[in-house]
């Protein structure tokens, strides 16, 4: 894949999940609100989202050409800034 096709294939797969789960700052919030009871500390939104790019640059270590991985980093990095709003 080109770097053109992967951001095509992210802003596509990103619009799929908005579709199936809603708006993703509401999602992180509700994630965040259930990781704060499990941890026992105030989670943000913007924090599940550098989590989950931190589990997905993990999983790359294993397979650094695994597209998913990478669309999936991709994509958090770019809800990175909504979430925050």
């Amino acid at each position: 894949m080109t770097t053109w096709s992967i951001l095509g294939h992210t802003a596509k797969v990103l619009e799929e999940r908005r579709d199936d789960y809603g708006d993703p700052a509401e999602q992180f919030r509700a994630i965040a609100d259930r990781w704060s009871i499990t941890l026992g500390a105030p989670i943000t939104p913007a924090q599940v989202a550098l989590c989950m790019i931190d589990l997905k640059l993990t999983r790359l270590t294993y397979d650094p050409g695994h597209i998913d991985s990478m669309v999936d980093i991709i994509g958090y990095a770019a809800l990175l800034r909504e979430v925050r709003s």
